[in-house]
């Protein structure tokens, strides 16, 4: 279900996306993208509790009683309440000074225009805080195919929803508001399915005081490691929106869209696993389990990321060039930039989850927020001097960092998980994939042209290749029998499908 979700993300970004940034046009959807990075700043009001509530209300179904977690609940709902109120008082402080901060780079129609978007974002994050606890409770049951769905379901409305309106003249004031209707909708479902079917309480009495200060201490190393994400994938627009205007914040959007599709691939299997984490650390398994199932997805994730990783190398300028235009060759750049050293911390995302379970976020997330303000001093001077291409430089740099270098010492040699045996299993199967884009590059010089047609045929053919070498010399037993089962599963759905349409057509 989470890559189901993930491609039909993707088939809304390649059929949507161009449609949407011809119709706005370039400064508009900049304005668009400037005004998103500000919801991303908001989102990270939760302070971590999200997380806590999803790690806290696992553990309790390992080792607590329902009454126990009733007063969980109702702590964590008076939490998101306040943080509700808390997003009032900074959305009106921002609104005040946007003439402030984006008077030298914004014109007058788009300062009046930022300040509607900001005022709907406030009252999106007012609401929507409060309800994310029911969503969080929905995780830690690991109801996660009602959770996937309603993601699938949120996914399609926006684009089905904003397009005609577009069409009909509407502009960004309209996306935000779409957006923003379509995701309370959704969330007043989670509060509806988490009273009838999961049967939720609240208790609100005297809250427990000890408890509320591990669950705030847990939630704001998480906090500062969710303020680091957000550095890392926004503040670069900010900084562009500001010194630069809308235009370069256009081109870095179109980039962050590959980016933030490139990460979903990776969180889509990790981001699963922190309730199973957490009762395993809640019933002290091993570090040796934890090493072989670190192993195990990883050694997954980084063969779904190498065959993406690959293909943009190889045909990505020329898909860029027809997807959005001419006008947005620098994200080629920009991107690959960005995801060559991303693909290393996305294949260890589970590592964060046993961070997280073993309440041990802590060091992670002050290493982080250093190297957070390190991206943010040469990202100003590269700015300046290269544009976006130079905010994707200081992001590569202090990623690779933090991330790569500085997190693998500490799994190693705090947490216990054996570095060395999990980059053994990955450069092991990075020798196939070299080969494969040699040929890749033979592919590319035999077929010249970048028509569509033929830029289709080239994909495939380096695809089948590339699946072909992996299935020889990379993949162990486990995964050969996971894609074969991959591969009876959807032949017996469009089985079931066609079988359906033909009796039906009987009938």
């Amino acid at each position: 279900m989470s890559y189901a979700g993930l491609m039909v993300t993707i088939l809304i970004a390649l059929l949507y996306t161009p449609i949407m940034i011809r119709l706005l046009g370039q400064a508009e959807y900049g304005l668009f993208a400037l005004i998103g990075s500000f919801a991303a700043y908001f989102s990270i009001m939760d302070m971590g509790l999200t997380n806590a509530v999803v790690r806290y209300v696992a553990r309790n179904r390992a080792v607590g009683n329902e009454k126990s977690e009733s007063k969980l609940n109702g702590m964590f709902l008076i939490l998101f309440s306040i943080i509700g109120l808390l997003v009032i008082v900074v959305g009106t402080l921002l609104f005040n000074n946007i003439e402030n901060i984006f008077s030298n780079s914004l014109t007058v129609n788009e300062l009046a225009k930022a300040k509607i978007m900001v005022i709907i974002l406030i009252i999106n994050f007012a609401f929507s805080f409060p309800l994310a606890v029911f969503g969080a409770i929905m995780q830690a049951y690991e109801k996660f195919i009602i959770v996937k769905t309603l993601g699938i379901i949120r996914s399609i409305l926006v684009p089905l929803v904003t397009l005609p309106l577009l069409f009909l003249g509407y502009e960004s004031i309209t996306m935000i508001v779409v957006i923003a209707g379509v995701n309370i909708a959704c969330l007043l479902f989670n509060v509806i399915y988490s009273f009838r079917y999961l049967k939720v309480e609240f208790h609100f009495g005297k809250i427990d005081t000890d408890l509320l200060k591990e669950i705030l201490g847990y939630s704001f190393f998480v906090f500062l490691g969710v303020i680091v994400d957000q550095i890392y994938w926004n503040t670069d627009q900010f900084i562009l929106g500001v010194i630069a205007g809308t235009i370069p914040v256009a081109v870095y959007a179109i980039s962050m869209q590959f980016i933030t599709l490139y990460m979903r691939f990776s969180t889509s299997i990790s981001g699963l696993f922190l309730p199973k984490v957490s009762m395993m650390i809640a019933n002290k398994e091993s570090t040796i389990k934890l090493t072989e199932m670190m192993i195990r997805y990883g050694r997954l994730q980084y063969i779904i990321l190498s065959f993406i990783l690959s293909g943009f190398i190889l045909f990505g300028k020329a898909f860029i060039d027809i997807w959005a235009g001419s006008e947005y060759a620098d994200s080629y750049k920009i991107i690959l930039i960005i995801m060559i050293p991303l693909t290393l911390p996305l294949i260890q995302n589970l590592g964060i989850s046993i961070l997280y379970a073993k309440n041990l976020q802590k060091f992670r997330s002050i290493n982080l927020i250093i190297i957070a303000i390190f991206n943010i001093l040469i990202t100003i001077p590269l700015v300046r001097e290269f544009g976006g291409v130079g905010a994707a430089i200081a992001t590569a740099m202090s990623l690779s960092i933090g991330n790569i270098v500085v997190m693998n010492i500490y799994y190693h040699y705090r947490i216990g998980i054996n570095i060395p045996l999990f980059w053994k299993n990955i450069i092991k199967m990075t020798i196939p994939v070299i080969f494969s884009l040699l040929i890749g590059y033979a592919i590319n010089s035999i077929f010249v042209s970048n028509e569509v047609s033929h830029l289709v045929l080239k994909v495939g053919i380096f695809s089948l290749v590339l699946i072909a070498i992996m299935w020889k010399f990379s993949f162990n037993n486990y995964e050969r029998d996971l894609f074969k089962s991959i591969l009876i599963t959807t032949k017996k759905i469009i089985t079931r499908l066609f079988n359906r349409l033909y009796f039906s057509k009987g009938v």
